[in-house]
Parts: structure tokens; sequence; C-alpha cells
């Protein structure tokens, strides 16, 4: 199984960032036909490299699992839906991710498959996709503690790169991190103190409905986002 998490850089234009949005309502029922895609979610962004309250009408997420490799290439290489994207895009980038391990539903469903466990750790690049539903009761809450946690995890040591996404605004949210080894993702995951508060509270007070954690060993770096490819001369793997 392959997982590739996509960001998508529009083009700037009141024209184009309507046709993005109405994509958001129109795109899943072409892409459910998509041969070998077996789930996917296509997905907005916030402010502030995609953790602020307001949205980001120039950014876009497209997370998908493949039954295999040649069904993603295909996708990329010559669908219509990604084509209308691409020229659309001021530019693109797409991690091609290996899953590791994961635990918890998405929509009910465990998309990155079942029993995973990384019992030897990589060696190299890792991401980690963390999701949530977030309980309305507890949606301002969740937001009180958005931008500390995203302000201490822009300034990790190791970070590639950070985003936040969303299915839905305010109360479906994700979270995608790039960090260049499993080694800089443990120090900021164990041992920022406000992270470790964030994580604590969100049990405690029970903010989430529905929450998934996933991690990877990134196979393949390939475009850029704000200008650079986020794995330098690692991108190839």
């Amino acid at each position: 199984m392959l997982t590739t998490l996509t960001l998508i850089t529009l083009k700037p234009g009141a024209g184009v960032a309507r046709w993005a949005f109405a994509q958001m309502a129109t795109a899943p029922r072409h892409l459910q036909r998509v041969a070998g895609l077996q789930f996917f979610q296509l997905m907005g962004s916030g402010a502030d490299n995609g953790f602020g309250f307001w949205p980001n009408m120039r950014r876009y997420g497209l997370l998908a699992t493949w039954a295999r490799a040649e069904d993603a290439a295909a996708f990329f290489t010559a669908h219509p839906v990604w084509a209308a994207y691409q020229q659309r895009s001021a530019e693109t980038w797409t991690a091609e991710l290996a899953p590791l391990q994961a635990h918890g539903l998405w929509d009910g469903q465990q998309p990155f498959g079942e029993g995973l466990a990384d019992k030897k750790p990589p060696v190299g690049p890792v991401a980690v996709l963390t999701r949530a539903s977030i309980r309305l009761r507890r949606a301002v809450r969740f937001w009180q503690f958005v931008e500390p946690t995203s302000r201490a995890l822009a300034g990790a040591e190791g970070l590639r790169l950070a985003i936040g996404l969303g299915e839905l605004p305010l109360v479906r949210q994700a979270t995608f991190s790039l960090w260049e080894s499993v080694a800089a993702m443990q120090q900021y995951a164990y041992r920022d103190a406000r992270h470790r508060e964030v994580i604590q509270l969100t049990r405690r007070e029970g903010w989430y409905s529905e929450e998934l954690f996933a991690r990877f060993r990134v196979v393949r770096s390939i475009g850029t986002v704000d200008g650079r490819n986020p794995l330098g001369d690692k991108a190839m793997l």
C-alpha cells in the first residue's frame, strides 16, 4: 500500500479561488472512480501555514491511499482531475509515504492498514499525520491552544514541514509534519512541554469524538512548497 500527501498552491486570482472552492464539493465524485484509489480526503487549509482560524483560499491538500504505486503514478500523470489542478497551480508538492504505524479511525475507517507497528525505526525522514473530529462544545477550547502549539511545532529542531489541513472548518482538523529523522520527531513529541500539555488536555477533557494517528517512512518528496522541496537533497530516498 502507498500513501500520498499532496499540497496544492494555486495561482492568485479570484476565479481560481472560486474554482478550487467548488472542487471541494464536485471533485470527490470523480475521485471515487479513480482506479486503485482506496481512500482519499480533499482538504482545505488555514492562514499561518494552515493553523490559522481564517481559510487560505490558495492552498489545498489531497491525502490518498493506493492499492499499487502504479495506480498513483497513473493518476498524477494523466487523470483529468489532477490535470485541472495542475493548470491552476503555482506549485505542487507530493510526499510518497509507506505506513509504519497507525491507530484510530478516520470517518470510521482505518485507511493505512491494520496491525501496523514500526518495530524497527526507519533510517531517514519520517512523517506524522494526526487527525481529529472535534466535539462542537470543545471547539473553542481546541482553538485556544492551536496558535501556541503550532508556534512551538514550527520551531522544533529537525522539522522540515508542518501544515494544518481540514475537511470541515473548525471541527475536522488534521496536522501533517515532516521530520528529518525519528529522533527529531521523538524529541518534540516526548519532550516539548506544551505539546505534552495539549495531549493530556485532550484526554482529560474529551475534545475529540474520533481521532487518528499515523507515522510513515518517506519514500519520495516531489515538487515544492513555498519555492523549495522540504527534504532538499534527501528528496529521493
